[in-house]
């Protein structure tokens, strides 16, 4: 999930970020751990399960509602030609700060496939956005054992959050790990000051908490000579490239695959006012305007991209000083969504996204979605002058799919953490620490710098043709600036759908296609 762009939008922000976040888990796995420790969470047990020096001072309240010992279950999973049998651990590590006191308990979910060779046997990490989001959408919309129906009629609050066997489940090709970030799914703080909060809730803070857990678990499960793949969707095209990188430099982990669903990877050309910006999202537009009539593939976009990139921007830059390019500007992209002409016109062809989303249905009273244009809803405010309608297309997910996290966690997995389960926490993207400068984050740069550090990296892009939220054609622009090393190890693809895209079946099936032979090569 992406929760944060209209936010950016009246805010300047840079990467950097204090100098407590870059250094408060420099030395936080070290605290030495009894080895009876591989199948539970650090710290639970023995010298560190809240004595450290200093523990009780920093984490009264939140020491007794430390997470459970991890659960080991043995699962088996019938599916179409074939049945899987593997182990399914739900747990977390716990995160020490340099002076080894505790800062937080990071939750996973690891399901490894049984009868493999550990030493050959692939391994990916995954996790989402927000910031703010589990991992449950990855895990329960794509790539986990079990999947949770994400489209037509399951999209409703009051749907079943019963799963099914997710016949496109990855783990016949790779043993999967899906990382809640602090104060997501069940994860939370063990140490109770600001500071902590601070050290978390930051770019480059939230990278180093999350490298760290990846090879506090390759060494709790004795996995490091496997070879490792990384999957981030949405924000996580900002950590996912961090990871790798930090990975590399920091804790002598190589990553041989890089997967990135639905990603941001530039906040630039979604800040302020950005010319860019609309001409990222028209072709997006336009495929949501195409969908309406029937089945929509990219390549049904190419007049659009290619109008896009030339004449629409060329017009853009000539700006609304030059009236016959504004006029011819807004008159084609009328034509290309639909949208009432004089609406167009008022607004100079510039529609931002809930702009868009408003006026693309408005005769009839309803709005479309920011995760997926395709989906449409009823403005609960039709006559009001302001925007205040929320997004059918992602709203109604958090319902079931956060009782189906905790259904299978609890219930299959044999895991009961106490507190709630927190599928997209709001609070973490309004506290999150993007910096303070002219320099949006960024990972463009991570990216070149992985591809050229390793020359067996390779990396998979995948995006939905009706996202708003991070459309698909303002990745292409950014990766389409790459040096010629670096984009012929980059695979992108674009499928029908939205921001989840594989919630629709073929979507789904494709995805895993490219992923699997990502990671086979």
């Amino acid at each position: 999930m992406v929760t944060g762009l209209s936010a950016l939008r009246c805010t300047a922000l840079v990467l950097a970020v204090s100098a407590f976040a870059l250094a408060g888990f420099a030395r936080a796995d070290d605290p030495p751990q009894p080895r009876s420790e591989t199948t539970a969470p650090a710290g639970q047990k023995g010298g560190r399960g809240g004595g450290a020096p200093g523990a009780s001072q920093n984490s009264p309240s939140a020491e007794p509602h430390r997470l459970p010992p991890d659960s080991i279950t043995k699962q088996t999973l019938d599916l179409p030609g074939r049945a899987l049998n593997f182990a399914a651990t739900a747990g977390s590590i716990r995160v020490f700060d340099g002076k080894g006191e505790p800062l937080a308990d990071i939750a996973y979910t690891s399901y490894e496939l049984d009868g493999a060779d550990r030493a050959t046997r692939p391994v990916t990490f995954l996790f989402n956005g927000g910031p703010g989001a589990s991992s449950a959408w990855l895990q329960f919309g794509a790539a986990g054992p079990w999947r949770l129906p994400l489209d037509g009629e399951a999209l409703s609050p009051s749907a079943s959050p019963e799963v099914k066997p997710n016949a496109e489940t990855w783990l016949d090709f790779t043993d999967l790990v899906f990382i809640d970030p602090v104060s997501t799914g069940y994860s939370r703080f063990v140490a109770s000051g600001e500071d902590a909060r601070k050290s978390f809730y930051s770019v480059d803070g939230d990278v180093n908490s999350i490298a760290l857990v990846i090879r506090r678990w390759l060494e709790k499960h004795d996995r490091l000579t496997s070879p490792k793949y990384v999957a981030g969707e949405s924000y996580g095209g900002i950590r996912g490239p961090k990871v790798v990188r930090q990975l590399q430099l920091q804790h002598g982990v190589g990553v041989r695959g890089l997967i990135l669903v639905s990603p941001l990877l530039d906040f630039r050309e979604f800040t302020g006012t950005s010319l860019l910006q609309y001409v990222a999202t028209l072709p997006s537009y336009v495929a949501v305007a195409r969908e309406a009539k029937g089945p929509v593939k990219r390549a049904d976009l190419a007049d659009v991209e290619a109008y896009a990139r030339g004449e629409f921007l060329a017009d853009l830059v000539k700006g609304e000083a030059d009236k016959e390019a504004t006029t011819r500007l807004a008159d084609k992209v009328a034509e290309l969504t639909g949208i009432d002409q004089a609406v167009s016109r008022r607004l100079a062809g510039r529609f931002d996204v809930g702009e868009f989303r408003r006026e693309f249905d408005r005769k009839n009273g309803k709005v479309t979605g920011r995760y997926d244009g395709s989906v449409r809803g009823y403005d609960p405010y039709p006559d009001s002058g302001n925007s205040r309608f929320g997004d059918p297309s992602g709203d109604a997910l958090q319902a079931p799919l956060t009782s189906a996290a905790v259904d299978v966690l609890t219930r299959k997995l044999n895991w009961r953490p106490d507190g709630s389960y927190e599928v997209l926490n709001g609070s973490v993207e309004g506290n999150w620490d993007f910096g303070r400068g002219i320099n949006p984050p960024q990972s463009v740069s991570e990216l070149q710098q992985i591809l050229a550090t390793d020359a067996k990296l390779n990396v998979l892009v995948a995006h939905g043709l009706f996202d708003l939220a991070t459309p698909y054609f303002g990745t292409k622009r950014v990766l389409d600036q790459l040096p010629g090393f670096a984009t012929r190890r980059v695979k992108f693809a674009v499928y029908p759908g939205g921001h989840m895209f594989y919630s629709r079946d073929g979507s789904r099936q494709a995805l895993r296609g490219e992923v699997e032979a990502l990671i086979r090569e």
